[in-house]
């Protein structure tokens, strides 16, 4: 580290130079990134998928629909309203695209007095439709008396995409103002001040010009748009803080060259090893196997390592450059108290630290108690704000033309694939069976197959009837018989909840059948999802915990300040789901209760964990460094968290301030993800960092740093 501050010192233009160039070249691609972005991200490779592409290749179900819905008024004709249909679907089949059309007049049950659906099939991928749906809206028109809107899966993709832009810029311009608002309040100039966030940008921008490149081996998701600048603007704008801090100090004694060497070895030092810990946090989420989570593992990696590259390089060479202009523009008169609040508050946690820590511990634990009823949900229609039209047009098109039972949450798709042609005698018999078998069980409601189709339930009588050459069978035969496989739609019970739904899909998986049964439909979705999580959720926890555990204890020379952090982390972080559970699950706050998005607390957690590493390692680090010196543990802990405490309220201000401005934004994961993140980082600088970590460290004295007995011989070693 003293290297690379002399190094940066010594070539500080061409450090300049080059990092402008790398902003400028990368910056381009960035603008470019919303346009590969597509889905949810919640894409996993099991049997779900299987039974999708089984319902294409062997049912000729399309890859993709739009639903295109109109909506008369009172005084339209039925005939002008069916006349209106007919042309617009007709003019919509025209369009580049389009593979076929469904109108309300070709099949029952789409057609209602003041309402009717069509549909418009494609044979491509929904991510790869925002031309298509560009092009269909250009196209359809309301016309005087009739509405028209269009909703499906491409429809939300293209939407949520534009949602997740609009509640970047809205986050943007609620975020950067207060940041730099805190930012003067912190350092007192305009100069200061301004450098943090404008490293912050450039980060953003460099890293999101390289995200654009993992499009060509990845699908990327459309909330990495929103993720990757959480994390990088309030880590780069975290990062900058502790070293511009720490550069101010230096400065008024030193000469700008020794002032940047210092910087860099004392700061630098803690940026990498807390950037260390963000990276290790996030790399355990590559366990799991879905592309959210793959994603933000990527997106976040790259995001931390330029963020503290650029910190201990590009921040360093700026510093050189500016040297004591650093002051300049100054706002706010610097406090010269040296007992001014943050002393009078660290005295008072010093003189009682049993009591603050029975305070603190109490606090967190009554914050985690309702973690015990949270519910987690995949995020799907209910992600994209109610303003947008395809989530409107969609919710009418459920509760207008399906029962409760028959939603499609409620929906199990079946295909029954057996060894002979499904409508020999045995084949046919042994899918009577197996239906059958599911129709008895308690929670489904009810199944739609060839047998509930013709009306007839026994195998030779249904034979029987199929071989009438004018037979009406012929048209359900083609509906739900393919070859060797049939298809049923099974419906749950709808006061079933969605775990119990994801149960009864995981238990009839198990089954031993008399011929192969792949199911299908959004509860063995959620299900194959959720298993994934719980399956690998363990080995990414025992990564990051293993991991920071062996950080801290080489950063620090102890065994026990890790395993506090660790423990401490955890329980602020199961304080902090309870509070989210506490807002949006059951409705505090908010106008409408709903449940927790499923990659909040991998999420949280992930990024967090390391995230609040962050003040730990700079507290920490302090605090070291005079108990380095004096070999006196109060008086360490005592000066440390004096010397530190602004500062650390400053970033952890900043990060609040940043991920909290998600929380005014309209999708909801996006929404929780940033109460929560914000909540963690404020209970994490002030319950835990502030009051339980001074008062530990003080009950447990020079034990906090005994290394195995190592640190006698390095003091000896030292001595002699």
């Amino acid at each position: 580290m003293n290297r690379l501050g002399l190094f940066v010192y010594q070539y500080r233009k061409a450090v300049i130079i080059l990092w402008t160039f790398i902003i400028l070249g990368f910056g381009f691609f960035a603008l470019k990134l919303p346009t590969v972005l597509s889905g949810n991200g919640f894409e996993f490779d099991g049997e779900y998928n299987q039974t999708k592409t089984l319902l294409e290749k062997d049912f000729h179900h399309p890859r993709s629909s739009i639903i295109v819905l109109f909506e008369k008024e009172e005084h339209i004709s039925e005939e002008n309203f069916h006349s209106y249909i007919e042309d617009s679907l007709t003019s919509a089949g025209k369009l580049p695209g389009v593979d076929g059309i469904i109108t309300p007049f070709d099949q029952e049950g789409m057609l209602r007095e003041k309402l009717a659906y069509g549909l418009l099939t494609f044979d491509k991928d929904s991510a790869d439709m925002g031309d298509d749906v560009a092009n269909l809206r250009s196209l359809l028109k309301d016309s005087e008396g009739i509405d028209v809107s269009i909703t499906g899966e491409p429809v939300i993709v293209k939407d949520l995409n534009q949602a997740s832009q609009e509640d970047l810029a809205k986050a943007e311009m609620i975020g950067l103002p207060i940041a730099l608002i805190v930012l003067i309040f912190a350092f007192g100039g305009l100069a200061a001040a301004g450098i943090p966030l404008l490293v912050g940008v450039l980060s953003i921008l460099t890293t999101m010009g390289i995200v654009y490149f993992y499009s060509y081996s990845f699908d990327l998701t459309i909330f990495i748009l929103n993720i990757v600048p959480m994390i990088g603007l309030a880590l780069s704008i975290d990062f900058a803080l502790l070293l511009i801090n720490r550069f101010k100090e230096e400065i008024k004694e030193k000469s700008t060259q020794e002032a940047v060497k210092v910087t860099v070895i004392t700061a630098g030092r803690s940026v990498i090893f807390s950037g260390l810990c963000v990276f290790i946090g996030l790399m355990g989420l590559l366990f799991i196997k879905i592309d959210i989570f793959q994603n933000v593992a990527l997106g976040g990696m790259t995001v931390v390592l330029v963020s503290a590259l650029s910190a201990i390089t590009f921040l360093p060479a700026l510093l050189s450059v500016l040297g004591p202009k650093i002051h300049s523009l100054p706002i706010l008169k610097a406090n010269r108290n040296k007992d001014g609040i943050w002393s009078k508050f660290a005295h008072f946690v010093m003189k009682r630290p049993a009591a603050m820590s029975l305070l603190a511990l109490v606090l967190l634990i009554t914050a985690l108690l309702p973690v015990k009823d949270m519910e987690l949900t995949v995020p799907g229609i209910d992600a994209l704000p109610t303003s947008y039209e395809s989530r409107k047009a969609y919710d009418v098109y459920q509760q207008e033309f399906f029962a409760e039972e028959e939603a499609e949450e409620n929906k199990v798709v079946v295909v029954i694939e057996t060894k002979k042609d499904v409508l020999e005698k045995s084949s046919l018999e042994d899918a009577e069976s197996i239906l059958k078998e599911i129709e008895n069980d308690d929670q489904v409601h009810s199944v739609k197959s060839l047998f509930s189709a013709s009306g007839i339930e026994e195998t030779d009588s249904l034979l029987a009837a199929l071989s009438q050459q004018e037979s009406p069978l012929r048209k359900a035969t083609e509906a739900y018989v393919s070859g060797n496989k049939m298809l049923a739609n099974v419906y749950l019970k709808d006061d079933l909840s969605s775990g119990e739904k994801q149960a009864w899909v995981r238990t009839w998986a198990e089954e031993d059948f008399p011929a192969k049964v792949y199911l299908g439909g959004t509860a063995k979705f959620e299900q194959e999802i959720f298993d994934e999580i719980y399956e690998k959720t363990p080995q990414g926890l025992a990564l990051i915990l293993i991991s920071t555990f062996m950080i801290l204890m080489v950063a620090f020379r102890s065994v026990l300040i890790p395993v506090k952090a660790i423990l401490m982390n955890v329980l602020s972080l199961c304080a902090t789901f309870g509070i989210v559970v506490w807002i949006f699950q059951e409705g505090h706050l908010i106008s409408d209760p709903v449940s927790i998005a499923l990659i909040l607390p991998v999420f949280v957690f992930s990024l967090v964990f390391g995230l609040s590493m962050d003040y730990e390692v700079f507290l920490i680090s302090r605090i070291h460094e005079y108990y380095q010196d004096t070999q006196n543990n109060d008086y360490a802990t005592l000066t440390g968290l004096i010397s530190t405490s602004k500062i650390i309220s400053s970033a952890a201000a900043i990060m609040i301030v940043i991920t909290g401005a998600f929380a005014f934004t309209g999708v909801m994961p996006v929404k929780q993800l940033g109460v929560g993140i914000a909540l963690a980082i404020f209970i994490d600088a002030s319950i835990v960092r502030m009051i339980l970590v001074p008062a530990l460290m003080k009950l447990l004295g020079d034990w906090n740093w005994w290394f195995f007995g190592l640190e006698k011989k390095m003091k000896a070693k030292e001595k002699g």
